[in-house]
């Protein structure tokens, strides 16, 4: 039996690696809302209560040796998407001084999505560190081609952070830390065309968490990335939102 296990997997290779590609996909479930969240980064508050978390527990180079657990939620109406991250974490740091700062050098956790089935059509990455600054583009081909968001239109997305606005130096005992955004529908409109999410619409996302300039760097990840070294503009290995 041993043995032909072994030449079936040799025979179909494709066959056996789809199937692994696909048990290895995470799904989550985005909850619609009855009223609009108040956003304050409280991931204590009752509407956030009875919405699952998902988990960003895989990682990409060398598995780190500070690995934060890091937490979110995702939830809709139908102006805007919302969402938020909890993040017990060490060593924090935060220096970026203005949106579209290279955030991702500071304690940061990062929203990946194509607003449709297909993330080859494009997608947004919204990077946030722990004090709130953002980092927005959306990506018709990774890093080659792709569009700030406009300042007019990110000053619409509403976001509330834990921590000061600047985190220097950084803090070297254990932090608990969140951020929390809400992005109106019709701004990714401007630059992504799509029909908002309604019961059974499907996106494609992947969220991340890492820390590059920190004196713990680490890249986190919830759909895992097959790839040799950190690498997050791989939108092949989005996973899948569900909109409820």
């Amino acid at each position: 039996m041993k043995l032909i296990t072994i030449c079936l997997s040799l025979i179909f290779p494709a066959l056996l690696g789809s199937d692994i590609l696909h048990q290895s996909e995470p799904m989550y479930d985005v909850t619609k809302l009855d009223a609009p969240i108040t956003i304050d980064a409280n991931w204590d508050k009752p509407v956030w209560q009875n919405i699952p978390a998902l988990t960003i527990k895989n990682f990409m180079g060398d598995k780190p040796q500070h690995f934060p657990f890091v937490q979110s939620k995702i939830a809709y109406d139908d102006q805007a998407i919302y969402v938020i991250f909890r993040v017990e974490d060490q060593y924090v740091k935060s220096v970026a001084k203005k949106n579209q700062d290279g955030v991702f050098k500071d304690s940061c956790v990062e929203f990946f999505f194509s607003p449709d089935d297909n993330s080859q059509d494009g997608y947004f990455n919204l990077e946030m560190n722990c004090s709130g600054k953002m980092l927005f583009h959306h990506q018709m081909k990774p890093r080659t081609d792709s569009k700030h968001i406009s300042p007019e239109d990110i000053a619409q997305i509403e976001v509330a952070h834990s921590l000061p606005d600047m985190v220097d130096p950084e803090i070297t005992e254990p932090t608990t830390w969140t951020v929390e955004y809400r992005i109106p529908f019709e701004i990714l409109k401007k630059y992504h065309h799509y029909e908002s999410p309604k019961t059974g619409t499907i996106w494609k996302a992947n969220l991340y968490k890492c820390a590059d300039d920190t004196s713990h760097p680490h890249w986190l990840t919830w759909s895992p990335v097959d790839f040799p070294r950190p690498n997050f503009h791989i939108p092949e290995f989005f996973g899948t939102l569900r909109f409820d």
